[in-house]
């Protein structure tokens, strides 16, 4: 796609809006699978290294600086939630099937294999996954790709991909052992593993069970020598294609952003177990939502495992930083690290039991008190409000600056990997959203990283709300919603003839409309008129003074779905697309919302601007 003159203009204004507001920043939101496909290409999920994801890298050119990209490691056939995939491996859905029937890649996927696959995508037509569908069709063409890849011989491939295999060596071996075990336990769960040896293969307690192991080890790669080296060729296939994406992208002055979760997938379970605390799970404490807290079950790093005595990394600590050194060395601009709590000041609660304080639950690191976790306790019982509730935010009252170091080990070891990859701090993005522990805001302060201000968030009643307009600061990232939020269509539609609504548009105008001589009129508009309301909702996150936007991509076309709902699953989550047809679509009315956004800063900074202003009136 070539932009005309017309869309040239457009966003060269609107660059000039952005920047005369501030903004250093402008990033679409959109995970892999949700990429749109150019005609006859629908396998059935997206991704940003097909033709339609190139299709819409030239369409942000110009006007995003970079586009976020969910997690992107590999999931399960059982849970389509990127959110609990792997750490190192890539997801083979995220391989471009349509390439593989080129001649660039010796034709090893026929081209028949192909369009079969496209042909009988259930959700063909509807901007949907087909999760299910896809994610056999596509292990079975990869499989015959594979095939083809060693029948064709290419001498020149081969090297590249036996070259990748020694670079990438050091979890690549695992994961793919993983994989020979799962078909040989007819199980790609481990805990369900009959074999208690293949169970520990990458754990032994002694010498005897490490040469015993070794053996195992030894028999299995031989028996699945065949699908070791499939598996490694798949990763080496999406690597080689995210290589050429990222290229493409940075020629369109567009980078990418990458999203680590905070969980460890079942594969990284059994991989790294020797380095997880025996028998305790990562989760949320009680609240509003779960009176018995969230039991995420995911693996906790052991702290003992971070660092040696000597302050030199330990294991774990060398498997955090080698995990961070790959996302930020393959996404220049940057990681988004879910859940920064989990980081800092975790929840853990024991094995068979609830998230609740009393079935023994505390945070990791702030517990003296806890017979058990007190060996990781950072502050001492002094420090401790005790009249404060274990998962209360204010329950460690006093620190001091070594334990805010010891609180940000973790923190520092992601700082230290982006560094040695040339980025700064300013290329994480630490999602800090809801109640933060005083340990979590005070590694936040001291190691100045910037956190997320999401304005749906905001609670009326509180004039010190810092999702609010007027208390944004500088140095953060702002959006309206992200993947769990409702679209902002529907959030204002909700508050239509209500209360909260009013209360909304009550702040809504004294925050942007101060100077404004119509205040009453514009509360009773914003009050009734769901467009307005939406649209002034936008004006509040252009008008802020957040230097780093972000706009998720239900929010910016205008969309009525909700990508996640949190606490339920079921195939409506992480299926929603953005249809192949995008460039016809309505999206919000950015140079309206910018004007507006200008004018909101005050008469004094619209005047400055007014050229800007007159600009975008004539591209709207």
């Amino acid at each position: 796609m070539v932009c005309t003159i017309e869309e040239k203009t457009t966003k060269k204004v609107i660059k000039k809006a952005l920047s005369a507001l501030g903004k250093k920043n402008f990033v679409f939101i959109m995970h892999n699978a949700s990429f749109p496909a150019c005609k006859d290409e629908n396998t059935g999920f997206g991704t940003v290294n097909s033709n339609g994801g190139k299709k819409f890298i030239n369409y942000a050119q110009g006007l995003f600086d970079a586009i976020q990209m969910g997690p992107a490691g590999k999931t399960k056939l059982s849970d389509a939630s990127p959110y609990t995939g792997t750490i190192f491996s890539g997801n083979p859905l995220f391989i471009d099937l349509k390439e593989l029937t080129t001649k660039k890649w010796g034709n090893i996927l026929p081209q028949e294999t192909f369009d079969e696959i496209v042909q009988n995508n259930p959700n063909k037509g509807k901007n949907r996954t087909s999760y299910t569908y896809i994610y056999k069709k596509q292990e079975e063409a990869l499989s015959q790709a594979y095939d083809n890849f060693l029948k064709l011989n290419d001498k020149k491939l081969h090297k590249e991909f036996e070259s990748y295999k020694i670079q990438n060596k050091i979890w690549l071996d695992n994961d793919s052992l993983y994989e020979a075990l799962a078909i040989e336990n007819e199980s790609d769960y481990w805990h369900n593993w009959k074999s208690e040896t293949d169970k520990n293969l990458l754990n032994p307690k002694s010498q005897e069970e490490k040469i015993k192991y070794a053996k195992r080890i030894d028999e299995i790669s031989k028996k699945y020598s065949k699908e070791i080296d499939k598996y490694k060729f798949i990763q080496f296939v999406l690597h080689i294609q995210n290589e050429e994406t990222k290229e493409y992208a940075a020629s369109k002055n567009i980078k990418m952003i990458a999203d680590r979760q905070v969980a460890f997938s079942d594969r990284d379970e059994w991989a790294y177990q020797s380095l997880f605390l025996e028998g305790w799970y990562l989760g949320c404490p009680p609240d509003y939502f779960s009176k018995d807290g969230q039991a995420w079950g995911f693996p906790v790093m052991n702290p003992e495992k971070l660092y040696n005595g000597d302050g030199t990394l330990g294991e774990g600590g060398i498997l955090m930083k080698n995990l961070f050194k790959k996302m930020f060395k393959e996404n220049p601009g940057g990681v988004r690290i879910d859940h920064i709590v989990g980081l800092i000041d975790p929840w853990v609660y024991k094995k068979g039991f609830t998230p609740r304080p009393e079935e023994g639950a505390g945070r990791l690191y702030s517990s003296p008190e806890h017979p058990f976790l007190k060996k990781f306790a950072i502050p001492k019982l002094e420090d401790l409000d005790e009249e404060v509730g274990p998962d209360k935010e204010k329950r460690v009252k006093t620190l001091s600056k070594e334990q805010i170091k010891l609180y940000g080990r973790l923190v520092q070891i992601v700082i230290d990997a982006a560094k040695e990859e040339g980025l700064t701090k300013d290329a994480i993005v630490c999602e800090d959203l809801g109640t933060l522990t005083n340990p979590v805001a005070s590694v936040m302060k001291e190691y100045q990283l910037m956190g997320m201000k999401l304005t749906q968030f905001t609670v009326p009643t509180e004039p010190d709300d810092p999702y609010r307009c007027k208390n944004i600061p500088e140095k953060c990232w702002a959006m309206i919603g992200t993947h769990d939020n409702r679209p902002v269509n529907v959030w204002a539609k909700s508050l239509i003839h209500t209360h909260e609504g009013y209360l909304h548009a009550k702040n809504l105008v004294e925050d942007l409309f101060s100077e404004s001589e119509n205040k009453d009129d514009i509360i009773v508009k914003l009050t009734n008129d769901a467009d307005f309301l939406k649209e002034t909702k936008l004006v509040e996150l252009f008008a802020s003074k957040a230097q780093n936007l972000q706009i998720f991509f239900t929010d910016f076309f205008d969309m009525w779905e909700t990508y996640n709902v949190p606490g339920t699953s079921g195939n409506q989550n992480w299926s929603l697309r953005l249809p192949d047809d995008f460039e016809t679509m309505k999206t919000i009315n950015l140079p309206l919302i910018l004007k507006k956004a200008i004018i909101a800063r005050g008469e004094k900074f619209a005047s400055k601007n007014k050229k800007i202003i007159k600009e975008l009136d004539e591209i709207q």
